[in-house]
């Protein structure tokens, strides 16, 4: 085997025949797979397609686990807008908890999830089968990533399907959360001798090295006592409890795998927060384990994350549009009051001259000196970063279709309406006002409503949909946020005051404000940490566990009644369950 190019860009598609889960997911599927030889069962084909699935919709997609862990919370839902994103309900049904176990992005993510199982438990195969060069590394990786999909399975579902690899006559085993997480702790823990560390062996951050198995176990630990009793009525779960391991309690272990990164000195926190999300944010200083995005021809990068809150007369370039689509909550947004001057909230973009887009209508024009690679030429407009919100502007097509220019040859900045209500000027108000409120429906003449999250920088390299941003799964920043919530619940205010204030003093303002840092807080407790993880990991997809943590899930917001404690975890797919006998259909469903 080639070790120097396993996980590079020379790939074919194939059949991914393998030990199968069929009783749960359909594995008859043609997918494509980072293969590097005419061997699908060669450690490289079967690695490559395990990693795979976490760009192939699951960690990328607007419909993957974005739905599923933020569409579902206060930090971000996607309304019906008029004549778009109806699409039979299935985007306004996850904030609005009406999902049911035929919901098509509940089944999806299944789908998904399991599929991911299945082919790590098709590279553990392959491993073992093999007499390669650093076998025992691998086999970890491998390992690594079965603990992954099963550990995000878990947390939606509460149940997740295994099969020994190893036996072809093994039956299909369906894992409990409350049980099966320490388990999983176990198992972890057990293949950070042979993982490599970061950096070593030719790994990097799309690989599943030891920093990569400290981050997981910390959120492990983290979540541990929900798993173990998921329906507590008054979210009064144990976070204190002995570890699997007796050292200790929960916490103490979220502290311990936490610090081993903050410590290690192979991460710091980034003064300029939008970079760790930006076109340019491969090996990032700050990322510890992520979705490794190009634009290749083979299987692009996903753009969703960045191109789902753009409006479509919002265009990065002429050849370029949003999809005027997801938005943030009133909720959301106000808990930023008195906090506007983070450098988390939004960060003004400089041009090559010096000039700075001000989105306040003071703006005339802007330099058109940056193009987008790969073009014709093409204009490249830079919005800004953060929440965007009030009356926008940015760059106007002409009837030929290039961008309006000035008589100096610059990007003429002019006022925005919405494309598909044209006398609607594109005023993102923090106010949804739905005619309706428990149903997240706007009339044609109200969507531009909602601050949008302009988090993720939109590449407009190949067409809407590629992008050549990494997706971070676990990075320093929200290590920070895990080890404030552990030393928060074991008491230790201080320590966890000042984790929270290392994130804010660590970010910095524009050079516009003076490169000055984020102001800190002078006192913490439960809510308030609660804020400050929220300014911090916005749009990252981790918010819905964070809610139920913090007792807030079950609250109504807009658009959201109160609900009760089974919909912390969704359902086991009707499909599913009408094919497996082992699963059983979860509380409330």
């Amino acid at each position: 085997m080639k070790k120097n190019k396993i996980f590079t860009v020379k790939s074919i598609a194939v059949a991914l025949a393998a030990l199968t889960l069929a009783s749960c997911t359909d594995l008859d599927e043609v997918i494509l797979d980072e293969v590097l030889d005419e061997n699908i069962y060669s450690v490289d084909g079967a690695l490559a397609a395990a990693y795979d699935r976490l760009g192939d919709g699951t960690f990328v997609d607007n419909g993957g686990m974005f739905a599923m862990q933020e569409y579902t919370t206060d930090i971000a839902l996607l309304p019906t807008r008029g004549s778009d994103w109806g699409d039979g309900g299935k985007w306004r049904t996850m904030h609005e908890f009406t999902w049911t176990p035929s919901s098509a992005v509940v089944t999806d993510n299944w789908t998904r999830l399991t599929s991911g199982i299945t082919r790590s438990l098709t590279a553990i195969k392959a491993v073992s089968e093999s007499d390669i060069t650093d076998k025992e590394m691998f086999l970890a990786e491998a390992n690594g990533l079965l603990a992954f999909y099963t550990y995000y399975t878990l947390d939606l579902y509460g149940q997740a399907p295994y099969r020994d690899p190893l036996n072809v006559n093994a039956p299909v085993e369906i894992l409990q959360a409350a049980d099966a997480i320490d388990g999983l702790i176990e198992d972890v823990e057990a293949i950070i001798p042979d993982l490599a560390e970061l950096g070593q062996n030719q790994t990097h951050t799309g690989r599943f090295t030891k920093e990569a198995a400290y981050a997981l176990l910390a959120d492990m630990y983290l979540n541990r006592a929900v798993y173990k009793d998921r329906y507590n009525a008054s979210s009064s779960f144990n976070f204190n409890e002995t570890a699997v391991d007796g050292n200790g309690t929960d916490m103490d272990r979220v502290i311990y795998y936490t610090s081993l990164l903050i410590d290690s000195g192979k991460f710091s926190l980034n003064p300029n927060f939008f970079d760790n999300f930006s076109i340019n944010n491969s090996g990032g200083q700050e990322h510890i384990f992520v979705v490794v995005q190009k634009i290749d021809n083979i299987r692009n990068g996903d753009n969703d994350l960045g191109y789902m809150c753009v409006a479509r007369n919002q265009r990065p370039s002429p050849a370029n549009r949003g999809t005027n689509g997801a938005c943030t909550t009133p909720e959301f947004f106000a808990s930023w009051e008195g906090n506007h001057d983070d450098p988390r909230f939004s960060r003004k973009y400089q041009y090559s001259d010096g000039t700075w887009f001000m989105n306040d209508g003071t703006d005339v024009s802007v330099p058109a000196s940056d193009l987008v690679p790969g073009s014709s030429d093409l204009p490249w407009f830079h919005f800004n970063s953060g929440l965007l919100f009030g009356q926008q502007y940015g760059p106007k097509l002409t009837q030929a279709g290039g961008f309006e220019m000035t008589d100096d040859g610059r990007i003429k900045v002019s006022q925005l309406f919405m494309e598909k209500s044209s006398n609607t000027p594109m005023v993102f108000t923090p106010e949804l006002d739905f005619d309706n409120p428990s149903q997240a429906v706007f009339a044609q003449d109200q969507i531009n409503r909602g601050v949008r999250i302009f988090k993720f920088e939109y590449d407009p390299e190949q067409g809407n949909g590629s992008s050549n941003v990494d997706i971070p799964l676990y990075r320093l920043g929200g290590i920070y946020t895990m080890r404030a919530e552990a030393y928060l619940r074991k008491g230790n205010n201080g320590s966890a005051l000042a984790d929270m204030n290392m994130l804010r003093t660590s970010r910095t303002r524009e050079a516009l404000f003076g490169n000055v840092p984020g102001t800190a807080i002078s006192s913490i407790d439960a809510d308030i940490l609660y804020k400050e993880i929220g300014f911090e990991l916005y749009w990252e997809m981790k918010r819905r566990p964070q809610m139920i943590r913090f007792g807030k899930f079950d609250l109504p917001y807009t658009a959201k009644a109160e609900t009760q404690p089974f919909r912390r975890v969704f359902p086991i797919p009707q499909q599913a369950m009408d094919v497996t006998d082992e699963l059983e259909q979860n509380l409330g469903y």
